[in-house]
């Protein structure tokens, strides 16, 4: 989890230096034009097929190597839409992004471009097109050898029960010391001045690869990170002037026994404050990394050292398995699909006892260094974890009779083939039940499970944008937005027309207008519209401007849908992420809402926002939700209200199932289960008015 480091190129047309190390690997993509040209078709090696981007700037299509690598030539062969203005980057974990060629002069067709770089992902960021159309590559081509790279980075906190001083203290209960504690409850905050700064000792000179600062609400805009010798003298190995707040994990180079956050400019009118300060050491030091650059985001920690993710989609076996009611297919393979969604549970006729087991067969003989076991309610108090040379003689690695469920990572130590979880004691009068069963070490016969997602950039760019500003009744762009048709769920009323009650107002509205009116069987109308057939992305900065509809029974709701649920899974599984719901009995509120597996319904995550005395019918507000592979953060009108943390859900909740492309959906629901029923007090149309839909990434 090292910064890559800029390096001179040239533009030349000479053959393919090296090996081709991008042919069938797996490629992501900002967007796709359709489902006939996904970002795979750029690296198939067909030059029959291609990959085509949304008609918007900017636009990229990234390949993972699959290994740190030394690249040396790049080869790009347009098709007629293509770029004239783009960069070719380098990354070490698909966050952080060194250019290595940059061009504002292409012409197209077919090029190759010498480059000096390394990196495990390797993309193009097209930032200005050259037809009206999106870009599009028959094929992309990486060269160069898989290298060493740089030392890894390791994940261990060392800046943990460290010592740590800071410029001032807001009060007794929020010192310095409470930022490296490692309790997410204590927090350090600072006087209400520029500049502040906390620091920690790591007690000798170390090589600095990573920092993560989880920041309470007030944090900083401008910041540095710091390191040095002394404590007097320091040395810039990050800066930004767009911090964006929440959980912040920044790649940066530096050496030092000394690091701290200089803060120089504050987001609000309170001082600096953070919940922790983590510091990660390792790779190859050097001061002067990533200034200006950097990576937020990502997971809770570095990316790992030599333990690796042995266990997925490998053979599984189990005592039984359930496969009817409310658990249909909940096969042992489940726990090891990397799906958090999917789960394996003991069989609800026989199973429902003690013990009971799940095994995995690694492939080969591993060391076996830490398992994550992945909770349903249905969970152990009692078990072991196993390991065999053979599957059937078991040695305990690790035993506990006081199993707390949820999310429980165990620092193990064994060898075998053969991993089991045995289970002695159950929580409650069902059987045993798993998300996700884990196992990490080294040996074994790995397959590599799918890369996450990249997470936003930093700073962020906007890529997908409706601004509804066409001439009264023209309806929402058809290459955009697609009308859902038909009665509505969860106990509604209306019937959702094919456009007749969503139309533009002429005054750079959208409006989506629930009428009482027999329709089909229903005796209200309105309209629903997604981007399903359009647009679906991972992670941004997602919001409108809306002014929501009201009175009693109105459920205007800005939200989205995990787009597998269009190609065959079912709701929960898909997971949902409500940006905004209003209900119009409860004027002065809205809320925002995780639902999953395990958490739905009535039970899902989330909190409202209120402004007590208003009623948010009155005006527009904007509605924005923050979203990377470790949380989510919901605001109105800047106002950030709720963070989820994917840590936190996963310990307290159940599975976080948002690490995967969803859509946007806009409705305005008429009754419902939550809402109620219109009465006597209700108006009629009720018009649900949105300015615009914003993604940035």
């Amino acid at each position: 989890m090292l910064a890559a480091f800029a390096l001179a190129v040239t533009q030349s047309q000479a053959k393919a230096a090296g090996t081709l190390l991008s042919q069938g690997r797996t490629a992501t993509a900002s967007s796709t034009e359709n489902a006939g040209t996904p970002a795979s078709a750029a690296v198939d090696g067909n030059t029959g097929t291609r990959w085509s981007s949304a008609a918007a700037d900017p636009q990229w299509l990234q390949v993972d190597l699959g290994a740190t690598s030394d690249i040396t030539q790049v080869t790009l062969n347009w098709e007629n839409a293509y770029a004239t203005a783009y960069q070719i980057q380098t990354s070490a974990n698909g966050t952080t992004w060194t250019t290595v060629y940059s061009t504002t002069t292409a012409t197209g067709g077919n090029g190759t471009l010498s480059v000096n770089g390394s990196g495990r992902y390797v993309r193009i960021n097209t930032t200005q097109r050259a037809t009206q159309w999106g870009v599009s590559l028959w094929e992309f081509q990486v060269y160069g050898s898989t290298g060493t790279g740089n030392a890894a980075c390791s994940t261990t906190n060392a800046a943990l029960n460290k010592t740590a001083t800071a410029s001032s203290t807001e009060n007794a209960g929020t010192p310095a010391s409470s930022a490296v504690d490692g309790n997410n409850g204590t927090r350090w905050s600072s006087a209400a001045a520029d500049p502040q700064w906390l620091q920690v000792d790591l007690g000798s000179s170390q090589n600095i690869c990573g920092v993560q600062l989880s920041w309470e609400n007030a944090y900083a805009k401008a910041y540095q990170i710091q390191v040095s010798d002394n404590g007097t003298s320091w040395t810039n190995a990050y800066s930004t002037t767009t911090g964006p707040g929440a959980t912040e994990l920044i790649t940066l180079t530096g050496t030092g026994r000394y690091v701290r956050m200089y803060g120089t400019q504050r987001a609000t009118q309170y001082g600096y404050s953070l919940w922790e300060f983590q510091v990660f050491t390792g790779g190859t030091g050097g001061n002067g990394g990533a200034a200006n650059g950097g990576t937020t985001g990502g997971t809770t920690t570095p990316p790992t050292d030599g333990a690796k993710l042995l266990s997925y989609n490998k053979p599984a076996t189990s005592s039984t398995y359930q496969d009817a009611n409310s658990c249909t297919g909940c096969t042992p393979s489940k726990a090891f699909d990397e799906d958090p969604a999917t789960r394996w549970a003991t069989s609800d006729t026989n199973g429902w006892v003690d013990p009971g087991w799940i095994a995995v067969d690694l492939g080969a003989t591993a060391h076996i260094t830490k398992v994550v076991l992945q909770w349903d309610p249905a969970y152990a108090t009692a078990y072991q974890i196993q390991t065999s040379p053979d599957g059937t003689n078991w040695t305990s690695i690790y035993s506990t009779t006081t199993g707390k469920g949820f999310k429980e990572t165990l620092t193990v130590d064994g060898n075998g083939r053969y991993v089991r979880m045995y289970g002695t004691a159950r929580s409650n009068g069902y059987g045993y039940s798993l998300w996700t069963f884990d196992v990490y070490g080294t040996g074994g016969n790995p397959t590599a499970p799918p890369a996450l997602p990249p997470n936003p950039g930093n700073p962020e760019h906007l890529v997908w944008s409706d601004e509804f500003n066409g001439a009264t009744g023209t309806k929402p762009d058809t290459g955009k937005w697609t009308q859902d048709v038909g009665g509505g769920q969860n106990g509604e009323l209306e019937y959702y027309t094919n456009g007749d009650n969503t139309s533009m107002d002429g005054n750079g509205n959208l409006v989506i207008e629930a009428r009482k009116e027999n329709v089909q069987g229903h005796q209200y109308t309105s309209g629903r519209i997604n981007t399903s057939d359009h647009f679906n992305f991972t992670y941004g900065h997602v919001e409108a401007r809306i002014k929501v509809s009201g009175t009693q029974g109105l459920w205007p709701a800005f939200w989205m849908l995990g787009s597998n649920f269009k190609t065959g899974t079912p709701w929960p599984n898909s997971g949902e992420i409500d940006i905004m719901e209003h209900v119009g009995k409860v004027p002065d509120s809205v809320y925002s809402t995780l639902h999953a597996p395990a958490y739905n319904g009535g039970n899902g995550y989330g909190q409202p926002y209120q402004i007590a005395g208003s009623d948010f019918a009155n005006d527009f507000h904007t509605y924005a939700v923050d979203w990377d592979s470790s949380h989510m953060t919901f605001s109105v009108d800047g106002h950030a209200f709720f963070t989820a943390d994917k840590a936190t859900v996963e310990s307290t909740r159940g599975p976080w199932v948002y690490d995967h492309p969803f859509y946007i959906i806009l409705n305005n629901a008429v009754g419902g289960d939550w809402p109620g029923a219109p009465d006597a007090s209700t108006v009629f149309p009720q018009r649900m008015l949105i300015d615009y839909v914003r993604v940035s990434q």
